[in-house]
This record gives C-alpha cells, sequence and structure tokens, in this order.
C-alpha cells in the first residue's frame, strides 16, 4: 500500500509529501492542485503500459495528456528558458518503509522526459498491477453502445479511464464473485459481480435492473436497462433513454466491487450526476472497499461523500486510522496550495475545520438566519 506521495516541482506543487491510506479523500477549492496528486500516479502508470518506465515518463498517453514539460512544470520556473537546470521527482513511499523516486530532467518541449538515474525497482503498492483503476471525471455517458477490448478487460482487468470498458467488463467476468466482502450487498441475489452491482444500483434507482448484451459480429456490448415491478418486468431500455446518473456511476460501482486486497483505485468525482443519497452510497461503497484492503483515493466536492465517510467509520466499518482527509487551497499571491491533513476520530468527528472546508451549508444558512 502506498503510504506517502511526494511531488517536486510537477504541476501545483514546488514540495509536496501527502500522507495515504486505504481511504485517502482529496477535498479543496477548484484549482488547488487536487488533479496534479492523481494525474502524477496516472503518469507513472501509463509510462509503465507503455513500456518506458525504465527510461523515461511518457507525458500524454492513455490515462492523462498532460502537455510538454513546459506544461507540468511547476509555475514558480514560469520564466525559466534553459533545459535540463531543474529536475522533476514523482516519489512514493509504501507501507514496509520503502521509497521509491522517478526522478526526470526538465526538457520544455518535449513530452517524454528521460529519467536521471536506474529507475526504482521496490513496491509501489497496487499502481502497477492488474486491476489498478483510474476513473477520471469525465467518465462514460450514456450511449448505445460501449466497446470490446480483450487485453483491457482480461489482460490488464482495467475498466478504462473513462469507465468505457465497464460494460464489457461485466460480460467477461460478471459471473465471477465478489471477494471483498465487505462490499457485498445485503439484498443483492447472489454473490457474483452482476447480481452485486444490481444490489448497489438498485440503491441508486429503485427497481433498476441491468444486464449486458453482446452485439452479434462487431467489437461492441450493449447495456440494457429494466424496470422490475413487484408485478412486472418492463420491457429493456437503452442506456441512452434512462439517464446520465446510472451510466456515469456504473465504472465506480463495478471497480469498487472487484478490487482485491492490495488493489488501487483512484476516483475522481465520484458525486457527478448523482442524486445527495447517490453521492452517499457511492461514497461509502467506496469506504467499504477500503476496508476489504483495496486502497482508495477519491477526489471530491461532495459534503455528502464526506458523510458517508464519516458514518462509515461510526458503524465500525472502516477504521478510523484507515482513513485521512486532505483539504487542498490556495491564498492570493502564494504559488504553492495549501495543505491541512485532517483525522477522523472512531466516532467519525473531525477536530478542526479549516476555512472553506465544506462550510458553505452553514455559512448560508446563517446569513439567510441573520
Amino acid at each position: 500500500m502506498i503510504s506517502a506521495i511526494g511531488l517536486d516541482n510537477v504541476l501545483a506543487f514546488r514540495a509536496l509529501r501527502l500522507d495515504a491510506r486505504a481511504l485517502t479523500l482529496l477535498c479543496g477549492t477548484n484549482s488547488a492542485g487536487k488533479s496534479s496528486v492523481l494525474h502524477s500516479l496516472a503518469l507513472l502508470r501509463q509510462s509503465q503500459l507503455a513500456g518506458m518506465l525504465s527510461s523515461g515518463l511518457l507525458l500524454n498517453g492513455s490515462l492523462v495528456t498532460l502537455g510538454t514539460g513546459r506544461d507540468i512544470l511547476h509555475s514558480e520556473f514560469a520564466d525559466l528558458n534553459g533545459d535540463g537546470s531543474v529536475v522533476l521527482r514523482v516519489s512514493l513511499e509504501d507501507d514496509a518503509g520503502g521509497i521509491n523516486a522517478w526522478t526526470a530532467a526538465y526538457v520544455s518541449d518535449a513530452d517524454t522526459l528521460e529519467l536521471l538515474g536506474a529507475a526504482p525497482q521496490g513496491r509501489s503498492g497496487g499502481l502497477f498491477e492488474p486491476g489498478f483503476q483510474y476513473l477520471k471525471a469525465d467518465r462514460i455517458v450514456p450511449a448505445v453502445t460501449f466497446p470490446k477490448s480483450h487485453e483491457e478487460v482480461t489482460v490488464r482487468r482495467s475498466l478504462g479511464p473513462k469507465g468505457e470498458h465497464s460494460a464489457n467488463f461485466l460480460r467477461v467476468h460478471g459471473e465471477a464473485p465478489v471477494t471483498n466482502q465487505r462490499t457485498e450487498h445485503p439484498d443483492a441475489a447472489g454473490r457474483s459481480l452482476s447480481e452485486q452491482t444490481n444490489a448497489w444500483l438498485r440503491e441508486l434507482s429503485r427497481e433498476t435492473l441491468l444486464d449486458v448484451e453482446d452485439v452479434g459480429g462487431t467489437d461492441l456490448v450493449r447495456l440494457v436497462f429494466r424496470r422490475a415491478g413487484s408485478d412486472v418486468n418492463t420491457e429493456p431500455q437503452r442506456a441512452t433513454n434512462v439517464g446520465f446518473g446510472l451510466t456515469y456511476a456504473l465504472p465506480i460501482i463495478v471497480g469498487c466491487l472487484s478490487a482485491g486486497s492490495g488493489s488501487l483505485i483512484l476516483v475522481e468525482n465520484p458525486e457527478a450526476h448523482l442524486h445527495p443519497r447517490g453521492q452517499a452510497i457511492v461514497g461509502r461503497l467506496c469506504a467499504l472497499a477500503a476496508a476489504g484492503g483495496a486502497q482508495v483515493v477519491v477526489e471530491t466536492h461532495s459534503d455528502h461523500v464526506l458523510n458517508a465517510t464519516r458514518l462509515t467509520v461510526k458503524r465500525g466499518e472502516l477504521a478510523a486510522e484507515e482513513v485521512l482527509l486532505h483539504f487542498l487551497s490556495r491564498s492570493p499571491g502564494v504559488l504553492q496550495p495549501t495543505l491541512d491533513t485532517l483525522e477522523v476520530t472512531p466516532e467519525g468527528m473531525i477536530g478542526a475545520w479549516p476555512k472553506g472546508f465544506f462550510d458553505e451549508m452553514d455559512r448560508a444558512l446563517g446569513e439567510l438566519l441573520e
């Protein structure tokens, strides 16, 4: 498991050391550096997938498109004209005390950066293992069909950065049992991934059933939704007629249910397109995945996701010491974001609330009640 992430001269950070636990929530104002943390991890993963992590960093690939060296260099060096006079570093600490660091020479116009020294050979959590998931904020939208990919779904066990392989993942792995007992829904018809996925989807939309159909003669699959009432099941509905929320949340549900012990899941904005109750449900599922041995890093703007995490701790389903909250913000005229790290007590409480940390409702209510 990754215990800390370090960034030097990378994107939003001149220097950062960010502690990580089984469940790490990244919160804060817009453009304060939350995505920089996830993009840096994705940068390492896509460089490894491209077969070049032993020698360099691939800035534009299957997971992130970061531009050139000039684009990812911390803005303190905005006037830097020469190349090679500064280095960029991404480092990972593991729970055994090991440190892996990838240090690259800055080249302003290059979309690959050469590593300085030998590449690390130690542990890096689940970052480079099959089953790693990075689910971006701009996930799949409802569509008539979705792609098949044997390499992504069978070899890498990947849902794709947009969750575009979620439907095919269910087609291939739908009958396999969910191995993380913490994420098993008590009302599911069984322990299979498909049955568990349907049970969690019904938490978002009552009486909804999902199925995956193979489109014969093509490299495509189709998502089919039905309304299952007490008396009758409705005719199949294509995903485009059901709304954004279910399709948008599907990769998160499948990712959490399929995550085994030691897996790493990065999720941006799990709350997108969901009713507040749905936001709390996906927040709870992320917390339960972490309770069962996966490592989950979530970027969120939702107080419902935050409170679902706190309630999961209060109910004794996730140990308080397995949760860490980070609040990132920017002060005027300061290039380095401010980092506040917050602990959750076993009662689900948070000691100090920094200004701007999910306090908008209190501020608005205070003004209304004046």
